[in-house]
C-alpha cells in the first residue's frame, strides 16, 4: 500500500487530529508516523480509500515521495 502524508489546518483541534487518526485506522491504514511540529500524519493507506480522507475540510492528503534537491 502507499504511504500518505495527511496534515491538518493549525487551527484545528487535538479532537479532530485524533478523529482523522481514527477514521484513517478504521478504513484499512496503518499509521507509519505521528508529526510533532505540525498537526498531521503518515499513514499506509489503500490508494481506492484515499477519498474518506480527501472529503473533510480540515484534512490536505499528500501521496508521499521522494524530495530531491539540487
Amino acid at each position: 500500500m502507499p504511504l500518505y502524508n495527511v496534515t491538518l489546518k493549525k487551527d484545528v483541534s487535538p479532537e479532530k487530529l485524533a478523529e482523522a487518526k481514527a477514521k484513517a485506522v478504521n478504513n484499512g491504514g496503518t499509521l507509519k508516523h505521528e508529526f510533532t511540529l505540525i498537526k498531521g500524519f503518515t499513514v499506509e493507506y489503500p490508494e481506492d480509500h484515499v477519498g474518506v480522507l480527501e472529503s473533510d475540510d480540515h484534512i490536505h492528503v499528500e501521496q508521499d515521495g521522494e524530495v530531491k534537491i539540487q
